[in-house]
């Protein structure tokens, strides 16, 4: 396992379904509901009409051994990590590069860890930062609801926070100089340092991502933790982080 915190995709309407793979089928249950929200890339983002990522091709192989068929569920982040998706049953499982928390743990079952996560900074390549303390008192941005946001709320350099809905809201704030710099996973902000951007810093949070359920579902979270220690032993998982992760 290597190493993630959060995301929301700009104009989608609460609860709105992008499918992936999808044929005729025989009823709900012959499906594998998977929410999620992106963009998040590399853990889940959207190619046309489908939803990708890392987290995406981890949850497809939960679906193959159930030999089921899955579908992606594209909804707000808040809906996913309070568990409201789950306790409603519109997926069966929260994938969205998700912290293992005890806050999280009083309302999902997690998996096990999947992957670990490291914060980054990222900024203006011509902007002369590098380090928190060269953000003192110069705002910058945070994902609302996310353990990065906590993170940074405990940063005594950082004395203007602001929160953005999602990771493109807080590029575009970074691109416009309405902030310093954004916080977020660094594997999400990697990306960006071909727009004119640079990660400058990054910092071990010692988070874990796993895959939620619904509060004892133990039949189904038992299978997602048989498929996690498949993939391990069988090198599916190392093939998918060097699909994902190339250039890590």
């Amino acid at each position: 396992m290597i190493s993630r915190a959060n995301r929301t995709l700009a104009g989608v309407v609460a609860g709105a379904a992008l499918m992936l793979g999808l044929t005729a089928c025989g009823g709900e249950d012959d499906k594998l509901k998977v929410c999620t929200n992106p963009p998040y890339a590399p853990f889940e983002d959207t190619d046309g009409d489908q939803v990708v990522g890392f987290d995406m091709d981890l949850t497809a192989e939960v679906a193959k051994d159930l030999g089921k068929e899955i579908e992606f569920v594209v909804t707000v982040f808040e809906s996913i990590e309070s568990g409201a998706s789950l306790d409603t049953g519109s997926c069966d499982i929260g994938a969205s590069a998700l912290t293992i928390t005890e806050e999280r743990e009083a309302k999902l079952d997690f998996s096990q860890p999947y992957y670990e996560t490291t914060m980054g900074l990222l900024v203006k390549a011509d902007s002369g930062i590098s380090t928190l303390a060269d953000l003192e008192g110069q705002p910058v941005g945070v994902q609302q609801g996310t353990t990065g946001e906590d993170w940074a709320n405990q940063q005594p350099e950082l004395t203007e926070i602001r929160q953005f809905e999602g990771l493109g809201d807080q590029v575009t704030a970074l691109k416009a100089g309405d902030v310093a710099g954004i916080f977020n996973d660094e594997p999400t902000l990697t990306p960006y340092q071909d727009e004119g951007f640079k990660v400058v810093s990054s910092f071990a949070t010692g988070e874990q991502f796993g895959f939620a359920v619904k509060q004892g579902n133990t039949e189904l979270l038992d299978q997602i933790n048989k498929t996690l220690d498949r993939l391990n032993s069988d090198g599916t998982y190392e093939e998918l982080l060097a699909k994902w992760f190339a250039a890590e």
